[in-house]
């Protein structure tokens, strides 16, 4: 899940944490309104109702207008570009795939169900080929049939980065290594289905040939960005402006930045769809340039939940615990906010340094910084969040990060100085978004930290919307001598490889858009992902995650600051919501409901 989808609203100054952290710390303890039970002048369901959990699913009726606010629109609409986690969880309601996540709350969300398709995968050749049967009465939303030509199609769509760049390139990497085949607006064969990779023998059947096994690869064919797209609705670089559907709504109107709406698709068949159960009549979003000003509008019952997911802002988040503490989930969002060090910045090229920094910073106070323990999250001991299978959460601690050195340990970050040659400390420089308020107090609580052990850190901010030229660049790293790096990730599907991949093989350090930036390039860890993704048997799958993450903490490249949480607002009209961890924690969208259709 690249850094894009960890975009979001999170306005919050240094100032504004440390002045609610106490407040949260109570209302973690159980303080600032009802816990469990119906607040009657709401009709909310109850502090954490809908965490892990459906709240209130016998309430949902038919009808009604589902209404979303958002402080930001998606990177793209269009199923291959999009990368955003809210935008994967919402375009369900007018895409479809061969198989998708089970509407169903907390880790049941990530199991793979049937959708386009009539089962699972019928898999042979030693995992390298995949089969599947269309559906019976699976339509766009003009009424024609979506055949397998169409998924072939849209999954093809991926090939053309020059045009549609943005989303995730999975398939590509998986179904093309070699990247012969040049996409759908290159291709030379008169219908514009030249990979080889997927044969589609008839309408109802496609078969996908992987060169390699990949044992994740059902997963990635789960990502929206397998979704089936129809050729001659397909409008390039203007098709997120417009998709046309194949799910049970269809785009009204859409303003870039300012709304969208969709109404119901009425070529769509329930009968052909087992995932989705299409409760209101109309979704409508309604983009805000001010968090506290979609805050005050949810809390005031005029919009029904945040489609970007990312929390409450500390003000409204503020009022929303003491006043509305029955409408507030507190879910674990999946995502890992963290430091890293590029090994290519010296004196981090020595381990040794790398680790003083790790026992040398206060994390309770980095806590504290991210927002405390119900909004910032629990203190993040490794690099695999809890919602990966495989991940051992707090249990695996190798550095005593909430444990025995929770608020730093100078005595034992000295010892590494001198290890590293440095016994009076070093200099570097914190690389930090300056559009991200919470991860610049971040870098002045390590700051803090460091200063006690002799390293002085001066942080730089730089525009978020550069990252892939700034942080992204290892040449520029190394000139601007950046040997702190910020970050926050979460997995694009729920596996080592979904979430791990991108950050720590060797193969994936890149000139430009780089994510590993701690320029891992081990070989024990990237022969450990070759193992993985051959591997069937998911026992030794959850062995080989775990593995792979005791090896990236073993290279002492990452300072884990929280598997962070969300205070999320439910709205009290909302009738069968839930977490799932197949979107980071988010709710599921796609079964929302209302209590009332008026």
């Amino acid at each position: 899940m690249t850094t894009q989808r960890t975009s979001g609203r999170r306005k919050q100054a240094f100032a504004a944490v440390a002045a609610v952290a106490a407040l949260l710390t109570t209302a973690a303890c159980g303080g600032g309104g009802n816990d469990d039970n119906e607040d009657s002048t709401t009709g909310a369901a109850g502090f954490n109702a809908a965490n892990n959990k459906v709240a209130q699913a016998s309430l949902a009726k038919k009808g009604g207008e589902l209404k979303f606010g958002g402080a930001q629109d998606a990177d793209s609409w269009d199923t291959t570009r999009g990368y955003y986690g809210f935008m994967w969880n919402f375009a369900r309601y007018y895409s479809r795939q061969l198989v998708t996540g089970a509407a169903a709350p907390g880790e049941a969300g990530t199991k793979l169900t049937p959708d386009l398709a009539t089962g699972l995968a019928k898999v042979t050749d030693d995992g390298k080929t995949y089969t599947y049967t269309l559906r019976d009465g699976i339509t766009w939303e003009d009424g024609k049939p979506i055949t397998s030509k169409d998924i072939k199609y849209g999954i093809e769509r991926v090939w053309a980065q020059d045009v549609l760049s943005g989303g995730p390139v999975y398939l590509k990497d998986v179904l093309d290594p070699k990247g012969e085949y040049k996409g759908p607006y290159k291709d030379t064969s008169p219908d514009k289905l030249g990979l080889k990779a997927i044969d589609t023998p008839d309408d109802k059947t496609i078969v996908f040939h992987l060169p390699e096994a990949n044992a994740d690869f059902e997963d990635i064919l789960a990502l929206v960005s397998a979704s089936p797209v129809r050729q001659d609705k397909d409008t390039k670089s203007k098709y997120g402006l417009k998709p046309f559907s194949s799910g049970p709504y269809k785009f009204e109107s859409y303003s870039p930045g300012k709304d969208l709406v969709l109404v119901r698709n009425t070529n769509w068949k329930q009968a052909s769809d087992p995932v989705r159960k299409a409760y209101p009549d109309k979704i409508s979003v309604k983009f805000f340039s001010n968090a506290n000003d979609l805050d005050a509008r949810l809390i005031a019952g005029d919009y029904d939940l945040d489609i970007n997911q990312t929390g409450l802002s500390p003000q409204g988040r503020t009022t929303a615990l003491q006043e509305h503490k029955a409408n507030l989930d507190n879910p674990v969002s999946g995502y890992i906010r963290y430091a890293a060090f590029p090994q290519t910045v010296k004196p981090f090229d020595n381990i040794h340094c790398r680790k003083a920094v790790i026992y040398g910073a206060d994390h309770v106070s980095l806590q504290t910084a991210r927002g405390g323990p119900v909004a910032g999250g629990d203190i993040g001991t490794n690099m695999l969040p809890p919602t990966v299978p495989g991940s051992e959460g707090q249990s695996y601690d190798p550095y005593g990060i909430a444990g025995a050195n929770k608020n730093g340990n100078a005595a034992k970050a000295k010892e590494e100085l001198k290890a590293c040659g440095q016994p009076n400390g070093f200099k570097t420089t914190i690389a930090v978004r300056n559009n991200k308020p919470v991860e610049v107090a971040t870098a002045e609580s390590l700051q803090a930290s460091l200063k006690k052990i002799g390293i002085t850190a001066d942080i730089e901010q730089y525009d978020g919307s550069q990252t892939s030229g700034i942080i992204g660049s290892p040449s520029n790293v190394e000139k601007k001598g950046f040997g702190i790096i910020i970050m926050g990730w979460g997995a694009d599907f729920p596996s080592v490889q979904g979430f791990g991949l991108p950050l720590w093989d060797g193969k994936y350090i890149l000139e430009s858009g780089n994510n590993n930036f701690g320029m891992i390039d081990d070989k024990k860890i990237n022969g450990l992902f070759d193992t993985y993704v051959k591997e069937q048997d998911d026992a030794a799958k959850l062995q080989l995650a775990k593995d792979i993450n005791h090896a990236v903490m073993d290279t002492g490249v990452y300072l884990p600051f929280v598997f962070e949480k969300f205070v999320n607002w439910r709205g009290s009209r909302l009738a069968n919501v839930y977490t799932s961890d197949n979107y980071s924690g988010q709710y599921d969208f796609v079964n929302l409901g209302l209590k009332s259709a008026k």
